[in-house]
Parts: structure tokens; C-alpha cells; sequence
């Protein structure tokens, strides 16, 4: 893994481009957060499990899976409508329903209300065509991201957490498929977190390897190999 002030970078294959992720999802786990009750989760939970979704798996592609992935995230914000869980239909019906009352309310003299009330209209017309001109737009940018964009640009990840992306790099006849997978944490305290974690990984995973048994009864059944002498006993005194 290279570090550096735009992230931390590895290069690889899809399995270095899976473990990568899933080292950076942990590093983000210890430091708090994906739980809103600790210091940084309160603010950045939900950004965690939108980046826990697009993350690369190792079940996945990243022309299929991740491409998709990648356009739904970068699409358009909900509006206010769609929050509401309104569409455009359902805002027009309103506002029409506002517009008759303020009718009314002017032929009962009631000025203040009828005027309210055509306000009132005027911002359901108005998130009415918000709602319809987001999805249409939504649309398009779906279609251009998928088969235009990810033909020119890489595949990216960005919100108030992370910012990420993967670059297909080449593609070798023994190695293989090889991408460039960069992470960076927006928060650099948080930042600093990550890559201390990370280098205890690294010092954790070393450890592991060295601390590891050989199994070599194993290897002798399986080679048919000579088991080793035993040692000498040491131990005994010479001493009268």
C-alpha cells in the first residue's frame, strides 16, 4: 500500500482491490464510525454504510456491479417532494386542492388566508416540477455514467467521508486484470486514525506470519519425506 496526501493506494488484482476496502471499512470500525454514539459516528454513520455498500466485494465486477453502484451514488439528491415521499402527480393534486381554497377564502373576504394558500399552491407547483425534472435527470445521468463516463473516467466513490476511485490499469496475460484502487479520508484527524490502524494491521499481519507453526508431519506424509532426526538430549549431566 503506497500513503500519501491524496489517500492511501494500492495496486493489484481484484483480490487487492477487495482486501484493500475491507482494511479501510475495519480501520473505520475502530476508530467509531459506524456507531452514531461515538465521536465521529454521530456525524459520518451514515456516510460509513453508504461507502460499507460501494466498496468493492469479491463477488462482484467492476464493470457490472461497482459500474451500477457508482451511478446510483453519483446521481442527483433527492428534492424536497421526493423526501416527502411525493411525486410530481401527488404535488400537482395539492397544489390544486390550495389554489380552490384560496378561491374560496377571497369570496368569504378572508384575504390573509387566500393568500396563503395560493403561496401555498405556487411551492407544490413548483416541488412538483423539482421532483419530475430530478428524475428525469436522473435518467439520463444513469445511461451517460454507465456507458459513457466509465469509458473515460474511473469508477468513483464520494461523499463526506470518502473520497474513492479504481482505474482498470492494464490487463496482462499472466497477470491478469490489474487495477489502481486510491482511498482517501476527508476528516484528517480522522485520517490520521485510519493510516495508524492500518500500519498496526501491517505489524499484526507480519507478527502472524513469523508466529505461525509449519506443519511438517503434514509435508513428510504428503512428499513421503524422511522425518527429521531427533535432537540430541543435551540435558543430561556429565557430571559424576
Amino acid at each position: 500500500m503506497e500513503e500519501s496526501i491524496s489517500g492511501f493506494k494500492v495496486r493489484g488484482d481484484w483480490g487487492d482491490v477487495v482486501e484493500h476496502g475491507e482494511r479501510i471499512t475495519r480501520a473505520l470500525r475502530d476508530a467509531g464510525v459506524h456507531d452514531p454514539a461515538q465521536d465521529y459516528g454521530a456525524r459520518l454513520t451514515r456516510a460509513f454504510n453508504d461507502w460499507e455498500e460501494w466498496r468493492p466485494k469479491a463477488h462482484e465486477t467492476l464493470e457490472s456491479d461497482v459500474s451500477e453502484k457508482t451511478a446510483d451514488q453519483a446521481s442527483v439528491e433527492e428534492g424536497k417532494g421526493e423526501k416527502a415521499g411525493k411525486n410530481p402527480d401527488e404535488d400537482i393534486k395539492t397544489a390544486g386542492e390550495k389554489l380552490s381554497e384560496s378561491y374560496e377564502q377571497l369570496e368569504e373576504d378572508d384575504a390573509g388566508a387566500a393568500m396563503d394558500n395560493w403561496k401555498e399552491s405556487i411551492d407544490y407547483v413548483a416541488r412538483a416540477a423539482d421532483s419530475a425534472g430530478r428524475k428525469a435527470l436522473r435518467r439520463v445521468e444513469d445511461t451517460v455514467y454507465q456507458n459513457v463516463m466509465t469509458q473515460l473516467a474511473p469508477y468513483y466513490f464520494d461523499n463526506e467521508l470518502i473520497s474513492a476511485n479504481i482505474q482498470q490499469s492494464t490487463r496482462g496475460v499472466d497477470n491478469g486484470e490489474q487495477f489502481v484502487f486510491e482511498v482517501n479520508i476527508n476528516d484528517d484527524a480522522l485520517k490520521d486514525d485510519v493510516s495508524d490502524r492500518l500500519a498496526e494491521m501491517d505489524e499484526e499481519i507480519d507478527r502472524w506470519h513469523v508466529e505461525v507453526e509449519k506443519d511438517t508431519d503434514a509435508a513428510e506424509a504428503i512428499e513421503g519425506a524422511e522425518p527429521p532426526p531427533e535432537p540430541e538430549d543435551n540435558s543430561k549431566s556429565t557430571t559424576n
